[in-house]
This record gives structure tokens, C-alpha cells and sequence, in this order.
């Protein structure tokens, strides 16, 4: 309007047909000029909401607000100088156009900050839920690590209670080593005893009675040497107790020596032995290679030889017989067994095969004293084992031992 104003005071003129020409083009453009800046105007309202709208969502961006916040300030002083400078008409539309194509350009800018404002919106968001992610399984840990702790602190309450009866079972086993002691001496005692004192009197009945029989035989009738035979078989009968009853008290009184011991090869020795008492034997061995254990090996020579000496006894009315000492896992427990096919036992009474002098079967059936079972029993008790017997009559037996875990087979 300032232009206008200006062109109305300049000094008149004639007027000719060519001035109103002149004039109705110059009112053309104005008119034209006037239109492109009311379409800049819309446009620069467009620009200004698209801009607050921009503004609202870069809040978090300050360097590119800013930046855009500049652009707008530049705009708003170019479209003022546009106003002030109405009346330079031409320099202004040459002005306009190269602002207008600064402005297409910065649009093409502030198009390309925006998609690139929405990817950065959208890295963060991924970005946001990926450390979502990451406090909740770090939660989860703490969580763990809380549980687990409460873990560990009940176990250690649990071991302290182990140690504080571990100490009281210790004092308690030092009280009974010490009467294990006392009982050892006088098992020493009762065994010098029963080698010196017992054996004496039974060799001097054995040997008078056997002069009888061959002094005086023929004085007496048949049933006098029958008495005088009977009486010759119970003192060795009695000789053959006291050595047994020695074995098994050297058994618990030996000292233990701990070794590589090949079970497998020992066995097979013995078995040899077994055949040569009974060739005319039909039998079979069948013995696991490779048995070895940790072990006092002239402990479980006892042991083998009472084990396979029973197997080789129990099976001596059969035809054919076929004995085999092997080994396996029984609930994760290396577990040796030797197994025969011979007369086997009642297992209502099983409960008695390991006690001292107890016999299942009638001596004259199988002799024996009664204690090789309990002999065994205690080289495997103290090899820290265990020892049992399934069986059925005349179906065989198998009895199988174990030795203490961390001395068994590959240890």
C-alpha cells in the first residue's frame, strides 16, 4: 500500500491512450503479484501450522527446533521485507520466485529431516522396547540370584547342622573305638586262648581215640570203634570250628592295606583250584573281565574263595552247572554278584545266611560250619559295602555285594 500511496503523489501528467495501457498492465500485475502473495500468505499459514505441528513432535530435539524455529524466523523477514518492498515490483517478483525455489528447496529439507525425525522416532522406539527387554530379564536374574541365595543360605544352614552331628557321631566314635579297642584285646586274649589251650586237649582225644582203634580194635565190638570213629570226627569237627572261628576274629582284627585289586583274575584262580578238587565235574565258569576294585585283595581272596567255594558246593548234585561272577549298575550302583544254578535256599530265611554258625541246609547234604557268610559279610562291611542273596529252592542263588562307591571299579 506504501507503493500505492506513492504512485498517487507523484506530479500528474498529461495522460495518453498509451500511459492507460501502461497502466491497466501495471494494474495486471500488481493484481497478479498481489495473488501470489496472498497464495505465499496461505502458504506461509500452511507452512507455520505444518511447522507448530513439526515443533510439537521434535520437543525431544532441540538442535533440529531450533533449526527450524531459524527457518521460520528467515521466512517471516523475507515475507516482511516482501510487504515493505511492494513498490519494486519487478525486484521483488524476481526476489519472490528465487525465494519461493529457497523455500521448495528447504521444504524438500525439512521433508527429508522429517522422514528422517520419524526413523530416528522409530529406531528409538525398537531401541526403547529392547531395553524393556533387558530390565526385565535382568529382573528375572535378580530374581534367580535372590532365590538362589535363599538356596545357598538354607544349605549352609543345613551343612552346619551336618557338621555339628558329624562331630557329635566323631566323639561318639572315638567312645566306641576305645571299647572297640578294649574288645580287641580281649578277642586277642580269647584267640591265644582258643589256639593254645582248646587245640591241646582236642589233639590229645583225637590221638588216644585213633590209638584205640589201632591198639586195642580188635577187643571191642563194632559198636565200640563206631563210638570211637564218632568220637575222632566230632574233635576234628571242633578243630575245624576253632579254625574257622579264628579266620573270621583275624578278619576284623586285620589291618586293612587298600589296593588296585583285579577281582576277575583272582576269581578265575580260584575256580581253577575248585576244578582240580572235583575234576570229573561237568562245570562252567563264566567270570566278567576287567572286575577290578579298590581293595585289602587278601580280604576278598576270603571272600571269592567262601562266595564260589558255596556256588561250587550248592551245585555239586547237578549235572552240568555253570557259575558266573560278573558286575553291573543296580540304581546307579556298581554291584558285583555271583551266581549259580544249584540247590539255592528258602528266602523266608534269609534273614539268617550271614549269622555265625547258622545253616540252611543239613550237613550231610552240603558240610560246613556255618561262618564262611559271616566271614564275608564282614570284609565287605569293612570294605563299606553291603552284601545280600535273592534265591528259591533249587532255582540257584546269586549274591550280590557292593564296596564303598568311591573305591569301586575305576575309582
Amino acid at each position: 500500500m506504501t507503493t500505492m500511496n506513492h504512485l498517487k503523489s507523484a506530479p500528474s501528467r498529461p495522460e495518453t491512450p498509451q500511459d492507460d495501457i501502461d497502466s491497466f498492465e501495471a494494474e495486471n500485475s500488481q493484481r497478479a503479484l498481489l495473488n501470489i502473495l496472498e497464495d505465499f500468505a496461505s502458504e506461509k499459514r500452511s507452512l507455520e501450522s505444518g511447522q507448530r505441528a513439526m515443533l510439537n513432535i521434535l520437543d525431544d530435539f532441540d538442535s533440529e527446533k531450533g533449526r527450524m524455529e531459524a527457518a521460520q524466523r528467515a521466512v517471516l523477514n523475507i515475507l516482511e521485507d516482501s510487504v515493505t518492498e511492494k513498490a519494486q515490483l519487478e525486484a521483488a517478483q524476481s526476489s519472490m520466485l528465487n525465494i519461493l525455489e529457497d523455500f521448495s528447496s528447504e521444504k524438500n529439507q525439512l521433508e527429508a529431516a522429517q522422514g528422517a525425525m520419524v526413523n530416528i522416532l522409530d529406531d528409538f522406539s525398537e531401541e526403547k522396547w529392547r531395553l524393556e527387554e533387558t530390565q526385565r530379564a535382568v529382573l528375572n536374574i535378580l530374581d534367580d540370584f535372590e532365590t538362589e541365595k535363599n538356596k545357598v543360605e538354607l544349605t549352609n544352614q543345613q551343612l552346619e547342622k551336618e557338621i555339628e552331628e558329624r562331630k557329635r557321631v566323631e566323639t561318639e566314635i572315638q567312645g566306641v573305638n576305645t571299647e572297640l579297642l578294649a574288645s580287641n584285646k580281649e578277642l586277642e586274649a580269647f584267640s591265644y586262648s582258643v589256639s593254645h589251650d582248646l587245640r591241646a586237649p582236642l589233639r590229645g582225644i583225637d590221638g588216644f581215640s585213633l590209638a584205640l582203634l589201632e591198639d586195642y580194635g580188635d577187643k571191642l565190638d563194632e559198636d565200640g570203634r563206631d563210638y570211637l570213629r564218632r568220637v575222632r570226627a566230632a574233635t576234628q569237627r571242633m578243630g575245624v570250628l576253632i579254625d574257622d572261628l579264628l579266620s573270621l576274629s583275624r578278619v576284623t582284627r586285620t589291618e586293612m592295606r587298600l589296593e588296585k585289586t583285579d577281582l576277575g583274575a583272582m576269581a578265575r584262580s580260584i575256580a581253577v583250584e575248585l576244578q582240580k578238587t572235583q575234576p570229573e565235574r561237568r562245570a562252567e565258569f563264566r567270570i566278567e573281565e576287567d572286575l577290578e576294585a579298590f581293595a585289602d585283595s587278601h580280604l576278598m581272596r576270603i571272600a571269592l574263595e567262601n562266595l564260589l567255594g558255596n556256588a561250587w558246593k550248592f551245585t555239586s548234585k547237578r549235572e552240568f552247572t555253570r557259575i558266573e561272577f560278573s558286575s553291573a549298575r543296580r540304581d546307579g550302583t556298581l554291584t558285583y554278584s555271583v551266581r549259580d544254578d544249584g540247590a539255592g535256599f528258602d528266602p523266608a530265611y534269609a534273614h539268617r545266611l550271614f549269622g555265625a554258625f547258622q545253616r540252611l541246609h543239613d550237613k550231610s547234604d552240603f558240610p560246613g560250619t556255618g561262618v564262611g557268610l559271616a566271614t564275608v559279610q564282614r570284609i565287605i562291611l569293612r570294605h563299606g559295602g553291603h552284601i545280600w542273596a535273592e534265591s528259591a529252592v533249587e532255582k540257584g542263588a546269586t549274591f550280590y555285594f557292593t564296596l564303598l562307591e568311591t573305591r569301586a571299579k575305576g575309582a
